[in-house]
């Protein structure tokens, strides 16, 4: 969810400030990364239960056991909590999810070298505990009570103050798992762009992702629940942000979104305090009750960033976060999607032309349409599998302009070889897992564990 607060440096007295920092982010084409970032369910071999923090089995000994592969730790008021290794991090999501956040890398084999290696890491640990990983969007059998807490100080104030605002907050923070990836642009129009064009294709792929279809043990009548999570957590942060289409959209509009968006916590002296639904516009004026006077630094504005959830983010880059976590090689589809559209010129022109004419009306059916039914959510006179082909296609005919090869000479589009199948047959991976659970499974939940495991 969140790199550790790094909270500090000069005081901000003026938006203008804030401003910069985002359109600090902006660097010409031939210094564009892709950072991937995703999420895993860990649970114990013996009996598929969740595992808590502590225990010879837990969490920690998790990232305990990885610091031989020389990762170094974070603490949170003494407790281990992250580790940071060259370029990258693994983090801890409330609930335990295991996250890695990787290395800003240049090409997508480099990327899937990193989360085969990351895999490789975690398994050899996780053999020696008798724990496994899940890649799967929504915890297929835990209950929230089932599901322990970690030892991270914004989350404590995040479970206070998720329950004020959504019915489903608990859960997204418990039981929900995500792949993203993180994309660069080159100016404020560059940006501007690729926002309105990625968050319009967000519902698309979450349903071509869509791998969440069990809760606590039972269909739920969803192909992607936690899709269906994020549509109740809290409105004040999620969505598809309607303003990023509206006419002057730019770094000063994203700020003053931010600013609107309450405030979770302060982080001082090794501290979450609770400003939870206070306003960022207060602290900036000096005027936040608890530090009256005391104005936010570029620290306390890097913390906030992260304390929004829409459906694609801005930072000091974008960030797509529509998708279902999975198996390994969705993994390294996800960002072969988003880098092929948006890292080419002529694929970021075309998709920008076929959303452009979308109406807030349709992108928000889309939204809600796309969790329940999947590629099967119908859009003006057909299926959003209509628009998933045109999507992965431009996404294919990027990635082999981009003309990254590996050692054997392979450019990136083989990456998408999996979304290829999955738009062109109109079946996503959640119905794939249904059929097995009326099948092959005989309506027991407990194979998933093992045909889901990495």
């Amino acid at each position: 969810m969140s790199a550790p607060s790094l909270s500090g440096g000069a005081p901000i007295t003026d938006k203008r400030q804030l401003v910069d920092y985002l359109a600090a982010g902006c660097k010409p084409s031939s210094e564009w990364r892709i950072g991937t970032e995703h999420e895993k369910f860990v649970f114990r071999r013996s009996d598929h239960r969740r595992v808590a923090y502590d225990g010879p089995d837990g969490i920690r000994a998790l990232l305990q056991g990885l610091m031989r592969f020389g990762w170094e730790p974070v603490l949170d008021a003494g407790n281990l909590v992250a580790l940071t290794g060259p370029g990258g991090a693994i983090s801890l999501e409330p609930g335990g999810q295991f996250e890695l956040s990787g290395a800003p890398l240049k090409t997508l084999h480099q990327t899937c070298d990193e989360v085969h290696e990351h895999l490789r890491q975690v398994r050899a640990v996780g053999d020696a505990l008798g724990i496994g990983l899940l890649g799967l969007g929504f915890d297929p059998t835990s209950r929230r009570e089932d599901v322990s807490w970690m030892p991270k100080g914004r989350y404590a104030v995040m479970r206070r103050y998720m329950p004020l605002r959504g019915k489903l907050g608990l859960d997204m923070m418990l039981r929900t798992c995500t792949v993203q990836v993180n994309l660069d642009f080159d100016s404020e129009a560059d940006m501007v762009r690729k926002f309105r064009t990625s968050l319009a294709f967000q519902p698309i792929a979450l349903a071509l992702f869509a791998n969440s279809p069990f809760v606590e043990g039972k269909p739920s009548g969803y192909l992607s629940y936690r899709g269906h999570v994020w549509t109740d957590t809290d409105p004040d942060r999620t969505g598809l942000l309607p303003f990023v289409f509206e006419a002057g959209f730019g770094f000063e509009r994203y700020v003053d979104y931010m600013l609107d968006v309450p405030m979770y916590f302060v982080y001082r002296d090794g501290r979450y305090i609770d400003v939870a639904g206070q306003s960022f516009r207060d602290f900036l004026a000096g005027r936040l009750p608890g530090f009256p006077g005391e104005r936010p630094t570029i620290g306390d504005w890097s913390d906030h960033l992260t304390t929004a959830f829409p459906e694609v983010r801005l930072k000091r880059y974008l960030e797509m976060r529509g998708a279902d976590g999975g198996p390994w090689r969705r993994l390294c589809a996800l960002p072969a999607l988003w880098t092929g559209l948006l890292y080419d010129r002529i694929a970021l022109d075309a998709a920008a032309d076929l959303v452009s004419d979308w109406t807030l009306e349709e992108r928000e059916q889309l939204r809600l349409a796309a969790p329940r039914l999947g590629l099967k959510a119908p859009f003006r006179g057909g299926t959003a599998q209509d628009v998933a082909v045109k999507m992965v296609g431009l996404a294919r005919d990027g990635l082999r302009r981009r003309a990254q090869h590996d050692n054997s000479g392979q450019d990136e589009s083989h990456f998408l070889e999996t979304l290829t199948e999955i738009a062109e047959s109109g079946r996503t991976p959640a119905e794939s897992l249904l059929d097995a659970y009326e099948t092959r499974w005989n309506h027991s939940i407990e194979p998933i564990f093992a045909e889901e495991a990495y």
